[in-house]
């Protein structure tokens, strides 16, 4: 699905493999290869790595949104133009650039929301469970089919997909490769939502905007920032930190605003301050 182009403002021109567009303080990234299924060579994994990386070092966006051109989400890697790559450290990130599945590279702090629909393979579902919020139409046909190529998931499936799912529901897809349809990653808890066909898009936009409209971002990056420990390291180390992220969030100009809004009943104007 491709979005409308109404009141956007142009963000890079210099995109092959995405189209990237701000619209108000929501990033608009789209995958823009559907005659190959927008399956990842390297050209379109550089340039995801890219838009995500500037999309968190520029604080007037508070919220990006990925979604992609065509009748498909990905059908993941292209293993034919990256089979003689993938050694090469094609995936090997510095601490200054967004690793788009979350393995390794600079850490991302700002929510990121995913629109998916037809088929979303492997890669594909590896770049959902590094999302915060998930959209799925309900067209949508899942597949971790690593092992049927001669390869394990290794953009961190191995991990999420057990730890989202549970062990019994996630390895039988893992070990076999099998495909599943929208209301069974939606019963494993791998999508927030499944919507009619062709409205993912905007029901993933309304999201995206809402949290960049009304969501303090220090708040926002504070509470992903505490979840994420809970999750990937252990709710030990979470609780025992979570009472440290509220100094700075009362001495906040955002705090101070949601007060005046709530005292003066009227929308809050965040800065991110």
């Amino acid at each position: 699905m491709t979005s409308n182009n109404q009141d956007k403002a142009s963000f890079q021109t210099d995109y092959v493999r995405l189209n990237v567009e701000q619209k108000d303080s929501v990033l608009l990234i789209e995958l823009n290869r559907p005659e190959k299924y927008n399956a990842f060579d390297s050209l379109m994994i550089q340039e995801l790595s890219k838009a995500l990386t500037e999309y968190e070092q520029r604080d007037e966006l508070r919220c990006a949104l990925l979604y992609a051109r065509g009748e498909n989400f990905t059908t993941g890697l292209d293993l034919m133009e990256l089979q003689d790559k993938v050694l090469s450290g094609i995936f090997d990130y510095p601490n200054d650039r967004i690793d788009p599945w979350g393995v390794s590279g600079m850490p991302r702090t700002k929510p990121y929301v995913v629109a998916v629909q037809g088929l979303c393979f492997t890669a594909g579902i590896e770049l959902m469970l590094n999302a915060d919020i998930v959209i799925a139409s309900d067209d949508s046909r899942f597949a971790q089919m690593e092992v049927q190529r001669g390869l394990m998931p290794f953009g961190g499936a191995t991990i999420r997909f057990v730890q989202t799912a549970g062990w019994q529901k996630a390895m039988p897809y893992l070990l076999t490769g099998d495909r599943f349809d929208a209301a069974t990653a939606d019963a494993m808890g791998l999508v927030s939502q499944v919507v009619p066909k062709g409205e993912q898009f905007a029901v993933a936009l309304k999201i995206a905007t809402q949290i960049s409209s009304h969501s303090a971002p220090l708040a926002v990056k504070r509470l992903l920032q505490s979840a994420k420990q809970g999750t990937e390291q252990d709710p030990k180390t979470a609780f025992a930190n979570v009472l440290g992220y509220l100094p700075d969030l009362f001495l906040s100009q955002d705090f101070a605003e949601g007060v005046a809004s709530l005292r003066e009943k009227r929308p809050a104007q965040f800065q991110g301050k």
